[in-house]
């Protein structure tokens, strides 16, 4: 589906014809996963280079997962690419993941069409360069009819943050006497939501160990299942993804109620 960022690949991908699917249920794949794409930094480490490789490597996987992605049927990605806390890391590294996704924008908005994927963002543009806003921009506005699989990207995103935002956007709406307080249900804090329009992730995906949501999707993820490897996240494979959509199909999803019998 895509085309290499980089003139040369970091480094050899197995190939989605390679996902043994036969062991899953083709009607029951999530239709909406969210991803923490954790271990760029610690995979590069491991590797003997420098962080900012790692983040590279990163993009190529989550190309390749997209693509698997949509083999599979699944209608959306949700991937965090940079939160509201990475801000705090050195100023060099925040620099080389604001190029990468300015450069990830310019060489994959051809790709995206031509295999009809939506591009979304989810986030604050808040302190954003000016480059990678034109280019966000650019690429809603290029991919907005494609009605294939829809990526979703988290950047300069924080689930705190994201409810403020609800609280305050529904605050204005009754000052301002468009919205009763009577009228605030679930549904109208969802549509004041960065997710507006996408349904409630079905799987969350944690790669490289961690054991936590870290702020990501804290009100969307109330019932998602949740699968995590301590594979770092270049190194994660479509193959593993299957594995994660297995497991998934086992679980009985109840939503807080009883699986009637």
């Amino acid at each position: 589906m895509f085309n290499t960022l980089f003139s040369k690949p970091v480094r050899p991908m197995p190939s989605v014809v390679e996902m043994d699917i036969q062991s899953l249920d083709m009607d029951k794949i999530p239709q909406h996963i969210a991803i923490i794409m954790d271990g760029n930094g610690r995979w590069a480490k491991a590797q003997g280079k420098v962080r900012t490789q790692g983040h590279k490597a990163g993009a190529e996987t989550l190309k390749t997962i997209v693509k698997a992605a949509d083999k599979l049927g699944i209608k959306a990605i949700t991937a965090y690419a940079f939160s509201t806390e990475n801000w705090k890391r050195p100023v060099t590294e925040v620099h080389f993941i604001m190029e990468l996704l300015s450069r990830y924008l310019t060489s994959e908005i051809q790709e995206f069409r031509e295999n009809n994927v939506q591009v979304r963002f989810m986030g604050s543009r808040e302190g954003l360069p000016d480059i990678v806003s034109r280019k966000m921009d650019h690429a809603i506005k290029e991919t907005e009819n494609d009605t294939g699989i829809i990526l979703n990207l988290a950047i300069n995103y924080g689930g705190q943050a994201e409810i403020l935002h609800a609280v305050r956007s529904i605050a204005r709406q009754v000052a301002d006497g468009t919205l009763n307080v009577e009228d605030i249900d679930a549904s109208v804090f969802e549509d004041n939501l960065y997710s507006k329009g996408l349904p409630s992730p079905d799987l969350m995906i944690r790669t490289g160990g961690d054991l936590r949501v870290s702020n990501f999707l804290l009100w969307q993820i109330a019932y998602s299942e949740i699968w995590t490897t301590p594979v770092f996240w270049p190194d994660f494979t479509p193959a593993m993804l299957v594995e994660a959509i297995r497991v998934y199909q086992k679980r009985e999803r109840r939503f807080g109620g009883l699986i009637q019998k």
